[in-house]
């Protein structure tokens, strides 16, 4: 699990729980029962465990707070992998709450269970029509239920993409029978882009490595992309059933990150104004952002360096998705002014900007500056896999090549072997 973003609140584990502890009717003004059941996931002991126990079995208060605080709770208990816990979280599957029901079938889960009695309350769920049976059939998959398979082959047509999309990966995976899945590899290029991103986490979960072409020209943020690539090709590599050559072009296209590499779902019916493209640059949903990328590069190369400066300057240097965005317009305009930007941008330490951190490498890459070699090679020690392999790619532009030696033995296998592919004759 990724804990970079765990740690942002500023409170102790005893504050928390003495947060936590607090009836909500006697909370100061600013304190947050909420904020304190998220924070415990950064505790994995047994006051804290107890203290989000407490939370959950604290019934007696019906108000939308508490209902929230005790769905919080839950989650937290499945992030810590509470298996003390399993009893408490048990009596939320009979609650009306459907919020506090899906949690806790996600909480069981991530805690594991092989008890028979248990998996078929879960499988229970599917029958409540207000209950999100995407996460319930998620579950029963991880858990390997596969006494529920007829139940969730039902939902393998259903109105709801997500839900049809994990029901086909999990009957694949209880049956090992992959022919529906290219019904999956559909989803991807979907108009929603919460389908999109749904559909490439139930590629991951079926393992089914088969998708890494389409995977790669999907319309959804490269996080998602590379995450489901990586993930993949490390699958068909240990089970060497893919090799290194294979995987290379998805990995550096899904890098490279340009919208000339995916199958957009949008398009514009007349070509919008420069203003409005740089507002999508705003948009959650990256396929937008990518289309509004692709006209900027085609039709404003000229205008757009001084509105991406202006962007940023404004908001955009505190916005991690759009400050992304625009470290790979400098390097693509050849902007040569951004420099100094893009080298700060390379050397962010803060969590949420660091898909900007291989981004900024790509487009040094593409400035061509000299100077950026020694900034590169200071950002390689990096554990994050995404930013060493484009640091390997943007030195690789600067005609230097210094750096693989030091990779050839790196801990990431496609890191090492993108090293090695250099530095080998």
């Amino acid at each position: 699990m990724d804990k970079r973003f765990n740690n942002l609140f500023n409170l102790s584990e005893e504050e928390a729980i003495a947060l936590l502890d607090t009836p909500q009717s006697q909370l100061k003004e600013g304190d947050s029962r909420y904020v304190a059941a998220s924070h415990l996931i950064n505790f994995s002991t047994d006051s804290s465990i107890q203290a989000l126990i407490r939370a959950v079995e604290a019934t007696e208060d019906q108000s939308l707070e508490n209902r929230i605080v005790r769905r919080k709770s839950v989650e937290s208990l499945g992030k810590l992998k509470a298996s003390q816990a399993v009893s408490t979280i048990r009596k939320c599957l009979i609650e009306d709450d459907h919020l506090t029901v899906e949690n806790a079938v996600w909480a069981i889960g991530e805690i594991g269970t092989t008890d028979a009695t248990l998996l078929d309350e879960i499988v229970a769920q599917l029958d409540r029509k207000e209950q999100n049976h995407r996460v319930v059939i998620h579950t029963l998959a991880k858990l390997g239920h596969k006494t529920a398979l007829d139940k969730i082959r039902t939902f393998i047509d259903a109105e709801d993409a997500p839900v049809a999309s994990a029901a086909i990966s999990a009957v694949c995976r209880f049956t090992d029978d992959y022919a529906l899945m290219e019904k999956v590899v559909e989803f991807m290029f979907h108009p929603m882009v919460i389908v999109r991103r749904l559909a490439i986490q139930d590629l991951i979960d079926a393992q089914y490595i088969g998708a890494i072409h389409e995977m790669s020209r999907a319309p959804v943020s490269i996080a998602f992309r590379l995450r489901g690539i990586r993930f993949l090709s490390t699958v068909g590599h240990k089970a060497e059933t893919l090799t290194f050559k294979f995987v290379r072009p998805y990995i550096e296209k899904t890098l490279l990150d340009h919208p000339d590499g995916l199958d957009l779902v949008h398009a514009y019916d007349v070509v919008p104004n420069l203003p409005f493209l740089i507002r999508e640059l705003y948009q959650t949903d990256f396929g937008r952002c990518y289309l509004a990328v692709k006209t900027i590069l085609e039709h404003y190369s000229e205008e757009a360096p001084e509105a991406l400066f202006a962007t940023y300057k404004e908001e955009a240097h505190n916005d991690y998705g759009a400050h992304f965005h625009v470290m790979k317009l400098f390097g693509w305009l050849k902007c040569a002014d951004a420099y100094d930007l893009l080298v700060e941008a390379l050397h962010n330490q803060a969590p949420q900007f660091q898909k900007s951190r291989a981004a900024a490498a790509i487009a040094l890459g593409e400035l061509g500056d000299l100077r950026a070699i020694p900034e590169l090679q200071s950002s390689f020690t990096s554990p994050l896999f995404d930013l060493p392999y484009a640091i390997l790619m943007a030195l690789e532009n600067l005609g230097d090549t210094n750096t693989h030696k030091l990779a050839k033995n790196h801990h990431n296998w496609l890191v090492k072997a993108k090293a090695n592919s250099v530095i080998q004759p």
